[in-house]
């Protein structure tokens, strides 16, 4: 396999691991830190190592010194080391970082996650999309939305699930 099908595989693994996410009535922070830990699972599940906060080659903006840092970077026993970000927001800051650590030879990642739509960003770069939306400042998958109802019944399932979601079923 070439290291362009690699990246691509290993990306399209990512984001099949993360349709499975789901999460409700989350701040911000919480919510990045979930999708972060299940990002290091799936690393982890792959047998990968897995380093979080892991020094990226790109060098803080002045006046700091030093490396930036990766949300998640694992180590493979083959095929280049993973360089993954996390973010809601759209910054070209990322943008350089993960093209650096693809030209450095590591496999970037950008996992977006939010309301999108998220613009693809320059190649070599892949991008892995987890949609969530916003509600009263917390954060929800799409997934974790109840299915409107179609019927004035309500059902057992639906009866216990009512109670732990922050809107209105």
């Amino acid at each position: 396999m070439d290291a362009a099908d690699d990246a691509t595989s290993t990306a399209r693994s990512l984001r099949e691991w993360l349709e499975r996410v789901t999460f409700a009535d989350l701040p911000e922070g919480e919510a990045t830190a979930r999708i972060t830990d299940e990002i290091a699972k799936w690393a982890d599940w792959q047998g990968w190592r897995v380093y979080r906060r892991a020094p990226s080659v790109f060098p803080l903006p002045p006046p700091l010194r030093g490396k930036s840092v990766l949300d998640v970077a694992c180590a493979r026993p083959s095929g280049p080391p993973i360089a993954i970000e996390v973010d809601r927001t759209d910054r070209q800051r990322t943008v350089d970082k993960l093209l650096a650590e693809a030209a450095a030879g590591r496999v970037a990642i950008w996992v977006r996650w939010g309301a999108g739509p998220f613009p693809p960003p320059p190649v070599p770069v892949h991008l892995v999309v987890l949609e969530a939306a916003r509600r009263s400042g917390r954060w929800h998958t799409v997934s974790a939305r109840p299915a409107p109802r179609h019927s004035g019944a309500v059902t057992a399932a639906e009866t216990v699930h009512a109670e732990e979601l922050p809107w209105e079923p």
